[in-house]
């Protein structure tokens, strides 16, 4: 499906992209566009891979000519460039703003004057029922591009989107946090053993943004369906892989974190779509017929739960382990580990 096409990925340096160029790269792509502001990490990516169908463009997605420039004859994009960790966008609201929001409205408006066949954004399940600023940001930038989608030809640019939960591994998440901790003989800091997260590696983050090309329709967000362990356990598990015995220390819920994640609100729960190992929710293509909105009613409201990390499936000890084992990152540590 990608033979001979262009692709390009915002925010391209970072672990989504990194899993991206390892699932396509060797394919029959034509060439793989990064697209970031940082430099060095574009210089280490350059070393580490060493091959003529990456295109590396310094840019930021703030700047609409900048993003435009790496668009040229671009067919298809993933969008992936955001601020990301929760702390610095709550002490930075506008930041995330300035990246998150109107920075994907430069992403579309380039997509859309450049002729972009597809364009697909990455959110989070932070988005639904956001209660921090990253999370508030993510769910603003849904509604700009379920919002953008309407305003253009699907069949000249297609605009989706995906959300999934906790990527394992990825930068700046718990589990790397956990080894560090564990190799300098720390105590493992827990805010709260009860707090569940969905777990998802970045292959099958991948796998996502590709059924979303392959499936989505103008505006959709596909989410996929993922297991779930609490805070606890995950540390226990990792503790178990490295056969040591650090004391776990509760250090309390942090400002902006929730008990648990949700990827679908009750609300898009109705009106998804169920696909087996995924769900589709379409986009709400009502326009400023008010009626529509504060007449007519939906009763399927008062019976369907929304689909969080508390209520899917919750994965145990032996469980959490075996799903870490498939990680190359956890595989690469242990092995370290056990030379020491």
């Amino acid at each position: 499906m990608f033979k001979n096409i262009k692709l390009l990925i915002t925010g391209g340096t970072g672990s989504f992209g990194n899993a991206v160029l390892d699932r396509f790269l060797n394919t029959d792509i034509a060439e793989i566009r990064i697209f970031s502001r940082d430099e060095k990490k574009q210089d280490d990516m350059r070393r580490l891979y060493k091959n003529d169908k990456i295109k590396f463009y310094i840019g930021d997605v703030r700047d609409l000519a900048s993003v435009k420039n790496a668009m040229h004859d671009v067919d298809y994009i993933f969008h992936a460039a955001a601020l990301k960790q929760v702390p610095s966008c709550e002490f930075f609201p506008l930041e995330s703003v300035k990246t998150n929001v109107l920075g994907t409205d430069n992403v579309l408006t380039g997509a859309i004057e450049m002729g972009v066949k597809k364009v697909i954004c990455l959110s989070t399940d932070k988005a639904a029922y956001p209660i921090n600023a990253m999370g508030i940001s993510k769910a603003m930038m849904e509604k700009v591009f379920v919002a953008k989608s309407n305003t253009v030809n699907p069949e000249k640019t297609l605009i989706c989107g995906t959300r999934y939960g906790n990527v394992m591994a990825s930068r700046g998440s718990v589990i790397p946090l956990f080894i560090e901790q564990i190799k300098n003989g720390q105590p493992l800091t827990i805010t709260d053993p009860n707090m569940t997260r969905f777990l998802m590696s970045l292959e099958e983050a991948v796998e996502l943004v590709v059924f979303a090309f392959q499936n989505a329709e103008a505006g959709d967000i596909m989410v996929q369906k993922a297991p779930a362990s609490t805070i606890g356990d995950l540390a226990q598990s990792i503790k178990e892989l490295f056969k040591v015995d650090n004391e776990i220390k509760i250090i309390g819920t942090r400002h902006g974190e929730k008990l648990y994640e949700t990827l679908l609100t009750k609300e898009e729960h109705v009106v998804a779509q169920d696909l087996g190992g995924f769900y589709r929710v379409p986009a709400d293509k009502r326009d400023l017929n008010y009626d529509k909105y504060f007449v007519e009613g939906n009763e399927q409201l008062q019976q369907i739960e929304d689909y969080n990390s508390h209520n899917t499936e919750r994965l145990g000890l032996e469980e959490i382990k075996e799903k870490l084992l498939k990680l190359d990152y956890i595989q690469e540590e242990l092995k370290n580990w056990s030379e020491k």
